[in-house]
C-alpha cells in the first residue's frame, strides 16, 4: 500500500516553497489499533490514516476544527502516553520548538508548551497591543507572547522568516500597531509586521558586528530636511563596531545614515569620536543619549544633535541606558537617566538643569544624582517601572534581578530564580507587581516583586558560591520525580553538554543548595497545569520554560510526566491551598497592632479607657493615642481619620493604591480620592463610576482626567468612549483619528454627528489617504465614496493597474457620471486584456462607453490581423488567444472581412457612422516607433492607423487614407519590423498603389509627397524581397531587417559581397524550400523585372540631398560627443607624463575616423578637425535642412543611397536585368551624396 502525503495549505499561513525538500517524516502506530497510523506532514500537521478506507482521502487531520493548533514546522518525534484512567495521549515535538499533547480520542490539542532554543537576549512589551511581549532568542526566532491570554498561559507565536541569526535587540514602534524592529548577531536590522505573514523588511545597510540596541526617534538631517512625506519616527540602531545608524522605515532599501557625520559637523569635532555601544531617546524625542565603550555617556539635542552634556561616571563599556517615563506624579523625574556598564554599579543622573539651561558649550558631569550598589557583576539591562515614581529594576551577570527605589537609593527585592547570567529585564505594563526577565539559561521568567524573599543581591563569596552551586550541584532524585514538565527547562545546548546537567536543569530555582518555601509550594501546585493550563499564572516563577528536548533526551521528560499524571495528591493540594488564602486586609497595620504581646494589649485597654472617660486629656494621653493610632477604631472620628491616614500611606508605600482609594471612600473624601488618583495616574473604572456622588462637575473632571490617563496608557478607544459619556463627541473623534483608529472614529461620527458635518468627510478622506498609501485600494475607494469623492474612488481603484481593478474603476466612474474618466479607464482595461490576448474581454470593456466605439474598431482590426499573422505562422501573431466568434471567418481579403464585421457586429453601415468613428480616432496620437517598441504595442499603433485608413476609404477621403496607410508603414519601418511592413503591403495594397493613384487622380493629387512616400516604401520592400530571393529563393516574406541597421545593413552586405559568395550576403534570410516549381521562378522573375523597372521612383534626388544633410548633422554631433569624452579623459590622466600627447593622438585618430570630407585621400582622412570646423559644418547642414519644403520633411522616405546600393548589388548578381539608365542614375547619386562615413567605401567600390 502506498499513501501520498497531501500538501495542506493553511489559512493565513505563508507556504515555504522549499518545505517539501526538507521533509522529516515521523510515524506512530496507536496502541491496539492495527488499521490506524499517525504520520507527520510537510508543514507540521499530524494525520491519522485509516488503512481500511478504500476511498480517495484516507486520512483525518488532527485539530481540523481549530485554526493554529498544529505545529508550524516539521515534526521530529511522536510519543504515546496512557493516563491512569486509560486516556490515550500523544506527545509531539517539532522544529518550531513546541511540545504539544494530543487527545487521541478527539484528535484535538490538549496543551502546548513553548520552549526556547537559545539565550533570551531581549524583551519588549508592545506600547500599543498591551500585554504582547516580544522575546528575542538566540535560536534565530522571535517569540510573541500574549501574556493576557485567559485560555492559554503560553499563547506564543513564532517569527523566524528572514531572521537567520541570533536576535539580540528588539524595539516596538511607539504608535504603529504590530511594527517590531529587530537586530541580529550578524548585524542585520529589520522590521516585522506581526499582524501579517509577510517576511520582514530588511535594511540594506548592515552593521559590521552584533546589533546591541534599537530605538525609535525623530528624524534628523539629512532625512528630516527632504521634501515631501517623511516618517515622523525613524529607527536607530547601535552595532558592535561602534556606529549608530538611522534607518528610514519607509525605505529600508535605501542607505542608512551614520549619525557620527552629523555629530562631527554640528559640534565641529576634529578628534576621533568614541565607539558607541548604546542609544536611548528621551520619551519626548528631544534628547538623545549615547553610551560609549570608554564609559562616557553623551547627551545630544535635536534637531542637529548638538552636544550639551557628557557624563563621565562609568569607566567601562556602557551596556544599558534608560530614561525615566514622563507620566509620573512628579514631572521632573522624566529627566532622570539610569545607566549600567561592565562595572557592577548603577548610576542615576538628573539632567533637568542641564537640558533646561541649554548651555552654549558642552557640560561635563562627574557626580551622580543617585548611586545603586549591590550587584557583583556587570549590568546588562535596566527598566523603570511605569507604575511607580523612581522605581528601577536591573539585570546583572551575577544571576539576579534587583528592584531599587532610586530616590532613596534603597534595594527593595532580589530575584534569584535564573540559573545563569541575566541578559534582559522588563516591567509588566499592566501589573505593578510583575516583572519579566531573560537569561542565558534559555529561560524567560515571570516573577512578582512581593513574593521575593531577598531584598538585595548575594554579596561577595556568597554570590560566587551560589554561581558554583547552580552550575555543579547534582539534582536530588525525589525532586526530579516531583518536578512537572511545565517547568522543565531542559536545554538543547548546555555549557558542558552532558546529560546529567540537562536532567539537573529541571529543578526549580535553587539557592544555596535548597529551595525557598514559596518555590516548594509551587512544586506541589503545578502538576495540574499541563492538562489544564488555565490555572493562575501570577504566582509561577517560570512562565516560558526553556527549549525543546534534544533528540536523545525525550524519555526523561516523558517519564516525569507519566509519574505526575498518576499521582492524585498533588492534584488536590493546590485547590486546598487556594481556598485557604485570604483576601488582603484593608487595615493591616491596625490588625498587626492587635496581635502584639499581652502586655501591649492590656496597655491599649488602659489608654483607651483613659481617653474615653477623662474629662480633660493631658499631653501624655494625646501622645499615647498618636502612637497607638489603631485605637481610633474605638475613640472619636478625628482619631479614626488619623488611623485611616496612616493605613492609607502604608498601602501606597506597599504599591496598593486601590486599597488606599477604598479607605478614602470609606472616609467620605471621594473628591480627594479622585484628585490623588488622577495625579498618580491610578484612576480606575470603579472610581470614575462613583464620581457622580461628588457632584456633576467633579464627574466631568474625573472622566476627562481618566481619558487623559488612558491615552498615556495607549488605550485610546476606551478613552474615547469615556469622552462620549460626557458628550465630548468631537474630542473623541479627534482622539481616535489622531491615533489612527479611523474605523472606530467613523462609527462614532456617523452615529453622533449630523450627516453633513465636515468632520465626517475629513475622516473619510484621511482614512482613505492612509489606506491608499498602504496599498489597500479597495477599502480606500470605499472611504472616498463615503466622503462623496467618487472621482478619487475610481482613481484609487485603478491604481493597482490590473484588468479587474481597471474594469471595476471604469464601471464605478460610469455609475457616478464621470464619463471621461470611465472611458479612459475602460480603454486602459482593454489594453491590459490585449496584452493577455483576451480579445473577448477587451471588447466587453470597451462596450462600457459609446465614445470608445472607434477603439472597438481598432481592436477588431487588430484581432483580425493577429489571427491572420497566426495563420501564416509568423512570430508576431503566435499566442494563446481567446478570439471573438466573428473572427473565425477567414475567406476573402482582409480589408473586405474587416468592413463586413464592422457592419454586422458594430452596425457601421452609413457614411455618417464611419465619419463619427473617424472623428473619435483622429485626435489620438501615438509616439513614433523605435527598435525597442514591444511588438504588441506596435501592432496596436499600426492598427490604429490602418483603421483610420479603412474609415477614410469608406467615406472616399483618399488623401487621408494614403496618409494613414503611410503612417502604418513608417511605424513598421522605424521599428525594424520588415515582416509587418510587408504584411501591411500585402493586405492593404495587394495590387500595389495603382488603385490609389486612380482614386487620387480625380483630384489631381497623385503627386502629393504622402503618396510618393507610400509608393516608394512599397517598391523598397519588394526590392529587398527580390534581392534576398536571388541568394535564398523563398516565396514567403519572412525576412527581418532591423531599423537601427537599415542603413548599415546594405553597407555590411556590400562589404560581405566584396569578399564572400552571394550565399553569405544575408545570413538572416529564410531557408529555401527544398523544391520549387519552375513556374514560380518564372513568375518571380517577371515580377522582379517589373519592380526593377519602377525602382527609379526610389531615386529622388531631393530626398537624397535631405538625407545626406541629416547624416552630416548626426556624424558631426557624434564627433563632438567623442571630443568631449576625450577631453574628460585627458583631464583624468593629467598625472601621466605622456598623457596630453597620447590624448591628442587619440583625439586625432577619432576625428579622422569621423571626418566627412568629400575627398577620399588618406592624408585628408587623417587630418584632424578643429572645433570651429565642426561647428561650421553643423551650421551649414542645419541651414540646408531648413531650406527644404515642409512637405518633403514631413513624410519619411526610404533611404535613397541604400536603395542605390541594393540595386547595384542586384546588377552584380544578375547582369542584364538592370538597365544602363537606372545603373547610371544610382552611381551618380552615390558619387554626389555618398560623402559621409557610412557610404564612402561603397562609393569607391561601385563608382570607380
Amino acid at each position: 500500500m502506498i499513501m501520498k502525503l497531501p500538501f495542506l495549505k493553511r489559512r493565513g499561513g505563508g507556504i515555504d516553497p522549499t518545505v517539501k525538500e526538507r521533509l522529516w517524516l515521523t510515524l506512530h502506530w496507536p496502541k491496539d489499533q492495527p488499521t490506524q497510523l499517525v504520520s507527520s506532514c510537510f508543514g507540521g500537521e499530524l494525520l491519522l490514516w485509516d488503512l481500511n478506507q478504500s476511498w480517495r482521502r484516507k486520512y483525518t487531520l488532527f485539530s481540523a476544527s481549530s485554526e493554529g493548533q498544529n505545529h508550524s514546522r516539521i515534526v521530529f518525534n511522536l510519543c504515546p502516553l496512557e493516563t491512569e484512567d486509560d486516556k490515550q495521549l500523544l506527545l509531539s515535538t517539532s522544529m518550531d520548538r513546541d511540545v504539544k499533547c494530543w487527545d487521541m480520542a478527539t484528535l484535538e490539542c490538549c496543551w502546548t508548551l513553548p520552549s526556547l532554543g537559545g539565550f533570551a537576549y531581549s524583551l519588549a512589551f508592545s506600547p500599543v497591543d498591551t500585554g504582547c511581549l516580544a522575546i528575542g532568542v538566540g535560536d534565530g526566532m522571535i517569540r510573541m507572547w500574549n501574556t493576557l491570554s485567559i485560555k492559554n498561559n503560553y499563547d506564543v507565536k513564532n517569527f523566524w522568516q528572514g531572521v537567520k541569526s541570533k536576535v539580540t535587540a528588539l524595539c516596538w514602534h511607539p504608535s504603529k500597531e504590530g511594527c517590531l524592529a529587530f537586530g541580529t548577531d550578524d548585524g542585520k536590522v529589520g522590521l516585522y509586521d506581526t499582524y501579517s505573514n509577510k517576511p520582514p523588511q530588511i535594511s540594506s545597510t548592515y552593521h559590521k558586528k552584533t546589533v546591541y540596541s534599537l530605538a525609535w526617534g525623530p528624524p534628523i538631517p539629512p532625512m528630516s530636511l527632504g521634501e515631501g512625506d517623511r516618517p515622523s519616527l525613524t529607527l536607530y540602531s547601535c552595532g558592535g563596531e561602534g556606529t549608530v545608524l538611522q534607518h528610514n522605515p519607509w525605505k529600508l532599501s535605501g542607505e542608512a545614515f551614520d549619525v557620527n557625520k552629523l555629530i562631527r559637523d554640528t559640534n565641529s569635532i576634529k578628534y576621533k569620536l568614541p565607539v558607541h555601544t548604546e542609544i536611548s531617546w528621551k520619551a519626548d524625542g528631544k534628547i538623545m543619549a549615547l553610551g560609549n565603550e570608554d564609559g562616557s555617556i553623551e547627551i545630544f539635542q535635536v534637531p542637529n544633535l548638538k552636544l550639551i552634556c557628557t557624563i563621565q561616571q562609568h569607566h567601562k563599556l556602557v551596556n544599558t541606558i534608560s530614561w525615566h517615563h514622563e507620566h509620573g506624579s512628579q514631572p521632573e523625574l522624566s529627566y532622570l537617566i539610569a545607566s549600567g556598564s561592565n562595572n557592577a554599579v548603577i548610576y542615576v543622573h538628573n539632567l533637568k538643569t542641564v537640558i533646561e539651561s541649554n548651555p552654549e558649550s558642552p557640560v561635563t558631569i562627574t557626580e551622580p544624582y543617585r548611586t545603586l550598589s549591590g550587584h557583583t557583576a556587570k549590568i546588562t539591562s535596566l527598566a523603570w517601572s511605569p507604575h511607580h515614581d523612581g522605581r528601577l529594576v536591573s539585570a546583572s551577570y551575577d544571576g539576579t534581578a534587583q528592584v531599587w527605589d532610586t530616590l532613596r537609593e534603597e534595594p527593595l527585592c532580589n530575584f534569584r530564580g535564573h540559573r545563569g547570567r541575566l541578559l534582559c529585564v522588563v516591567w509588566s505594563p499592566l501589573d505593578p507587581d510583575c516583572i519579566y526577565s531573560g537569561a542565558d539559561d534559555f529561560c524567560v521568567y515571570k516573577w512578582l516583586t512581593s513574593m521575593q524573599e531577598h531584598s538585595r543581591p548575594p554579596q561577595g563569596k556568597k554570590s560566587i558560591e551560589l554561581e558554583k552551586k547552580r552550575l555543579s550541584q547534582p539534582k536530588p532524585k525525589p525532586k526530579k520525580k516531583k518536578k512537572p514538565t511545565l517547568r522543565m527547562p531542559i536545554k538543547q545546548e548546555l555549557y558542558d553538554g552532558n546529560e546529567e546537567e540537562s536532567v539537573r536543569e529541571s529543578t526549580g530555582p535553587v539557592e544555596n543548595g535548597g529551595m525557598s518555601d514559596q518555590e516548594g509550594e509551587e512544586e506541589t501546585r503545578e502538576p495540574d497545569l499541563p492538562c489544564g493550563v488555565t490555572s493562575a499564572v501570577s504566582r509561577e516563577p517560570v512562565i516560558c520554560p526553556p527549549v525543546s528536548l534534544g533528540f536523545e533526551k525525550p524519555k526523561v521528560t516523558i517519564n516525569n510526566k507519566v509519574t505526575l499524571l498518576k499521582k492524585e495528591p498533588p492534584k488536590e493540594k493546590p485547590e486546598a491551598l487556594v481556598k485557604k488564602r485570604k483576601a488582603r486586609s484593608m487595615l493591616p497595620l491596625s490588625t498587626s497592632l492587635d496581635h502584639r504581646s499581652k502586655e501591649e494589649l492590656h496597655q491599649d485597654c488602659l489608654v483607651l479607657a483613659t481617653a474615653k472617660h477623662s474629662r480633660e486629656l493631658n499631653e501624655d494621653v494625646f501622645a499615647d493615642l498618636e502612637e497607638r493610632f489603631h485605637l481610633g477604631l474605638f475613640t472619636d472620628r478625628a482619631t479614626l481619620y488619623k488611623m485611616i491616614e496612616v493605613e492609607g500611606k502604608g498601602h501606597l508605600e506597599n504599591g496598593h493604591p486601590e486599597l488606599f482609594h477604598q479607605l478614602m471612600l470609606w472616609k467620605g473624601d471621594l473628591k480627594g480620592v479622585l484628585q490623588t488618583a488622577a495625579e498618580r495616574g491610578e484612576l480606575t473604572d470603579n472610581l470614575v463610576a462613583m464620581a457622580p456622588v461628588a457632584g456633576y462637575h467633579v464627574w466631568l473632571w474625573a472622566v476627562e482626567a481618566f481619558a487623559k490617563q488612558l491615552c498615556f496608557q495607549d488605550q485610546y478607544v476606551k478613552a474615547a468612549s469615556h469622552l462620549l459619556s460626557i458628550h465630548k463627541v468631537y474630542e473623541a473623534v479627534e482622539l481616535l483619528k489622531s491615533n489612527h483608529f479611523y474605523r472606530e472614529a467613523v462609527v462614532v461620527a456617523k452615529a453622533r454627528l449630523r450627516p453633513e458635518d465636515p468632520i465626517l468627510k475629513d475622516l473619510y478622506l484621511s482614512w482613505g489617504a492612509v489606506l491608499e498609501k498602504d496599498g489597500h485600494y479597495a477599502v480606500a475607494a470605499k472611504c472616498y465614496l463615503g466622503a462623496g469623492s467618487a472621482y478619487d474612488a475610481a482613481k484609487v481603484l485603478a491604481k493597482k493597474g490590473d484588468a479587474a481593478s481597471l474594469k471595476t474603476a471604469a464601471e464605478l466612474a460610469s455609475i457616478v457620471g464621470e464619463d471621461e474618466l470611465s472611458a479612459s479607464l475602460a480603454l486602459r482595461c482593454a489594453q491590459e486584456l490585449l496584452l493577455a490576448r483576451n480579445w473577448v474581454g477587451a471588447q466587453e470593456a470597451l462596450q462600457l462607453h459609446e465614445s470608445l466605439k472607434g477603439q472597438r474598431l481598432v481592436f477588431c482590426l487588430l484581432e483580425l490581423l493577429s489571427k491572420h499573422l497566426e495563420e501564416r505562422q509568423l512570430p508576431e501573431g503566435k499566442s494563446s488567444s481567446s478570439y471573438n466568434t466573428w473572427s473565425t471567418a477567414t475567406e476573402g481579403p482582409l480589408v473586405e472581412r474587416v468592413i463586413a464585421i464592422w457592419k454586422s457586429a458594430f452596425s457601421l453601415d452609413t457614411p455618417e457612422h464611419y465619419q463619427a468613428a473617424f472623428r473619435q480616432l483622429q485626435n489620438i496620437k501615438y509616439p513614433s516607433a523605435t527598435n525597442n517598441t514591444p511588438s504588441k504595442q506596435l501592432l496596436l499603433h499600426i492598427c490604429h492607423d490602418l483603421t483610420l485608413a479603412v474609415l477614410s476609404q469608406q467615406v472616399a477621403s483618399w488623401d487621408q487614407a494614403v496618409e494613414a496607410l503611410l503612417r502604418a508603414v513608417v511605424r513598421s519601418y522605424d521599428s525594424g519590423n520588415f515582416t509587418i511592413m510587408q504584411e501591411v503591403h500585402s493586405a492593404f495594397l495587394p495590387e500595389g498603389c495603382d488603385h490609389l493613384r486612380d482614386k487620387l487622380g480625380a483630384h489631381q493629387s497623385s503627386d502629393t509627397p504622402a503618396f510618393k512616400s507610400l509608393e516608394a516604401f512599397f517598391i523598397y520592400g519588394h526590392l529587398y524581397e527580390f534581392w534576398w530571393s536571388l541568394s535564398t529563393p523563398c516565396p514567403k516574406s519572412s525576412v527581418w531587417v532591423r531599423a537601427a541597421h537599415r542603413r548599415t545593413t546594405s553597407v555590411e552586405q556590400s562589404q560581405q559581397l566584396d569578399d564572400a559568395s552571394p550565399e553569405e550576403i544575408d545570413p538572416q534570410a529564410s531557408q529555401p524550400e527544398p523544391t520549387r516549381p519552375l513556374e514560380l521562378d518564372m513568375r518571380l522573375t517577371e515580377e522582379s523585372e517589373r519592380i526593377l523597372n519602377i525602382c527609379k521612383k526610389l531615386f529622388s534626388e531631393q530626398h537624397a540631398r535631405l538625407q545626406n544633410s541629416q547624416r552630416t548633422v548626426a556624424e558631426v554631433q557624434e564627433t563632438l560627443a567623442e571630443m568631449i569624452r576625450q577631453h574628460q579623459k585627458s583631464q583624468l590622466c593629467k598625472s601621466t607624463v605622456n598623457g596630453p600627447d597620447k590624448n591628442d593622438s587619440e583625439q586625432e585618430a577619432e576625428q579622422s575616423l569621423s571626418n566627412p570630407q568629400s575627398q577620399c585621400s588618406k592624408e585628408e582622412k587623417n587630418e584632424p578637425l578643429s572645433l570651429p570646423e565642426l561647428t561650421k559644418r553643423l551650421t551649414e547642414a542645419n541651414e540646408r535642412i531648413a531650406n527644404f519644403p515642409e512637405s518633403v520633411k514631413t513624410w519619411p522616405f526610404p533611404d535613397v543611397l541604400e536603395s542605390c546600393l541594393v540595386l547595384l548589388h542586384i546588377r552584380s548578381q544578375c547582369p542584364g536585368h538592370v538597365t544602363q539608365e537606372i545603373q547610371q542614375q544610382a552611381q551618380e547619386l552615390l558619387q554626389k551624396y555618398g560623402n559621409t562615413k557610412v557610404y564612402k567605401r561603397h562609393c569607391q567600390t561601385f563608382c570607380t
